[in-house]
């Protein structure tokens, strides 16, 4: 059994992508949550819809030895089957003026969306060498490539994870395994809910936010065999705000 394991995966983009990979492959869809089980299983009553096979899977991706734990407990309990794709989406946002931000908004941003994709990565790419084949694809933002006001920490996180998406695709291309990121915009999601997206969407020259449907396409793509030659990319994701 092949299987694609999405971190983050019970709402909004990390939904979407599992809905997409749903449709568009015929990989088994591991859904992974931290703390929001219903909508873990809603995700997955989703994937089943689409007529595909799923499963819902609990850790939190910042707890190193929880990520391990679980990992090699579900490898236990399905000998045959390999995580073939991996898409690092769990991510959280604390924003805040950084002459003012505490360190503990520092910390959990970086440990969520960088020291999670070493904790997920880490326990699998082992098994992707030995395969000898793989797609990871790492869920970035614009506040890694351009900085954002107000996100010090997220723009931290996210433009480290855009170099280690680099180094990482050198590292192991060699086994036919790539490693891209997408970088999205401003995207309709729970993250982006208390926005002012009226006022924003004046900064966005295709003049509206995106949709989550709009990341999972590009996702579905470079884990595709189509996307065989792309690696080390980031794809921005944004109308045009930082193009």
């Amino acid at each position: 059994m092949k299987c694609v394991l999405v971190t983050g995966g019970s709402r909004g983009i990390g939904k979407a992508i599992c809905i997409q990979l749903a449709k568009d492959s015929d990989y088994h869809i591991i859904i992974n949550y931290n703390s929001n089980e219903a909508a873990a299983l809603e995700t997955l009553e989703a994937v089943k819809a689409e007529g595909n096979t799923g499963e819902i899977i609990q850790f939190n991706v910042s707890e190193a030895d929880e990520v391990k734990s679980k990992l090699d407990a579900w490898q236990e309990n399905n000998e045959d089957a390999i995580i073939e794709v991996l898409v690092n989406n769990a991510g959280i946002t604390k924003d805040g003026l950084f002459m003012w931000m505490p360190q503990d908004d520092w910390q959990s941003v970086i440990n969520t969306s960088l020291n999670g994709f070493f904790n997920v990565t880490n326990t699998i790419i082992q098994k992707l060498l030995r395969n000898r084949y793989g797609r990871i694809v790492n869920i970035a933002s614009v506040s890694g490539v351009k900085g954002t006001p107000g996100q010090t920490n997220y723009s931290a996180a996210k433009g480290a994870l855009v170099a280690a998406t680099k180094a990482l695709a050198q590292e192991v291309a060699k086994r036919k395994i790539t490693v891209n990121a997408v970088a999205p915009g401003f995207i309709k999601s729970d993250m982006t809910a208390e926005l002012d997206e009226k006022e924003l969407k004046k900064l966005i020259p295709l003049n509206r936010f995106g949709e989550a449907e709009e990341v999972a396409h590009v996702v579905s793509f470079l884990v595709s065999k189509k996307a065989s030659y792309i690696t080390g990319e980031v794809i921005n994701i944004n109308g045009g705000i930082y193009s």
